[in-house]
């Protein structure tokens, strides 16, 4: 069989573990195999973390949303239910934001809800 010469490869790969792996508790920060599946399972959790992120941010933005429209006299659904009749194409995020900071353009969205769904 021929003689296996590895050079800087292995060496290189063991060290990217390593590196990411800075920090971990006891061995899965200095040992290879320890490491490794340590860094497998973090980069598995940022994976699923990304996306939860933008579900519980799109919660928070409609909770917001939902208590701005309740101040004003009027359900979450039926408020955006209005605002797709007006035309009004406004995210939930922005939606959020006019509804935390600025209450006198929310009413105004609100009026412009009812109106489109035909009521006072």
């Amino acid at each position: 069989m021929p003689r296996v010469k590895r050079g800087t490869h292995r060496a290189d790969s063991r060290k990217k573990v390593l590196k990411l792996a800075k920090g971990y508790f006891l061995t899965k920060s200095k040992l290879h195999r320890s490491a490794q599946e340590a860094v497998e399972k973090a980069l598995r959790y940022g994976f699923v973390g990304r996306r939860q992120k933008k579900r519980n941010f799109r919660s928070l933005w409609i909770v917001r949303i939902n208590a701005a429209c309740r101040e004003a006299g009027i359900s979450y659904s039926k408020f955006i239910d209005g605002l797709n009749k007006a035309g009004v194409t406004l995210n939930r995020k922005m939606l959020a934001d006019i509804a935390y900071g600025d209450a006198q353009a929310f009413a105004g969205l609100v009026s412009k809800a009812k109106a489109a769904l035909g009521e006072a």
